[in-house]
């Protein structure tokens, strides 16, 4: 090898130190400042989550349509149904009002008795996946 390869090679060698104890003191002196309230939050969708059954289940659709509407839906339906779950899901491309969780079918068509009164086109569904 003649000089010229040498100060390269010492050269890269240098850098590749240099770097490498960079790397290590700054992960060394890494800290995560973290707002208290964002652990709360993720509990809070962890408790909503773990609400929403999917899969096996039947559901009541009562309402669809865009986001406001779906909202004041909502809203209107837990004042006259307080006893009734609800939930508003967004399936592209427009939210949905579901309601219950229901076993089986013949539990959800007794409700649906009740609710098409008021809901003239709430239907059975039973999602398979969000």
């Amino acid at each position: 090898m003649n000089i010229l390869t040498y100060k390269k090679v010492l050269f890269f060698f240098i850098l590749n130190v240099f770097f490498s104890k960079n790397n290590l003191a700054l992960s060394q002196n890494t800290a995560v400042n973290q707002d208290p309230k964002f652990e709360q939050l993720l509990k809070e969708k962890r408790k909503i989550n773990s609400g929403i059954t999917i899969n096996n289940r039947y559901k009541i659709q009562v309402f669809t349509g865009n986001n406001e509407l779906s909202k004041k839906a909502f809203v209107d339906f837990k004042k006259e149904f307080k006893d009734f779950d609800a939930t508003i899901v967004f399936n592209t491309p427009s939210y949905k009002v579901w309601v219950g969780n229901y076993k089986t079918r013949i539990e959800a068509e007794r409700n649906l008795k009740l609710l098409v009164k008021k809901y003239p086109n709430a239907f059975i569904i039973k999602p398979s996946k969000l």
